[in-house]
């Protein structure tokens, strides 16, 4: 079993390697709960934990891949940036969800939650993420 690993120069973020099953989006709102606590920044925790709930949503719903990777990292002091990445090349593609569709809302949820999102392709295929600004006191 993967465990989170820390970086250990750079960009402070932690990852972590789950299987791309409906399981995964529980492991992966631990690991966010846990690297916000580490960080001190526990009041992101409730919108994080919706935004890695849907990014790995999307991973298993709209790819074949057997493995995604979960990333959180500080790019910057005043952000906070989670990742998910697969092995599909398939671009991510932000619906308009209808009122009373019970799908395809995931992109648009991360959309209104964070500052922005986007997605960068791969040779191998790509990293979906969205970035929340840390409030500052």
């Amino acid at each position: 079993m993967n465990t989170a690993r820390a970086a250990s120069t750079g960009t402070p973020r932690y990852s972590e390697t789950m299987p791309c099953e409906p399981q995964s989006a529980r492991r992966a709102r631990r690991l966010i709960h846990t690297v916000l606590s580490v960080w001190d920044v526990r009041e992101l925790a409730d919108t994080a934990t919706l935004v890695v709930s849907e990014l790995v949503g999307n991973s298993v719903q709209h790819t074949p891949c057997a493995l995604l990777r979960v990333t959180i990292s500080r790019p910057v002091p005043h952000r906070v940036k989670i990742a998910v990445t697969d092995k599909s090349s398939t671009a991510p593609d932000m619906a308009d969800p209808v009122a009373e569709a019970e799908r395809g809302r995931g992109l648009f949820l991360v959309d209104m939650l964070s500052d922005r999102w986007g997605y960068d392709r791969h040779r191998w295929g790509k990293t979906v993420w969205a970035e929340l600004e840390v409030p500052a006191y």
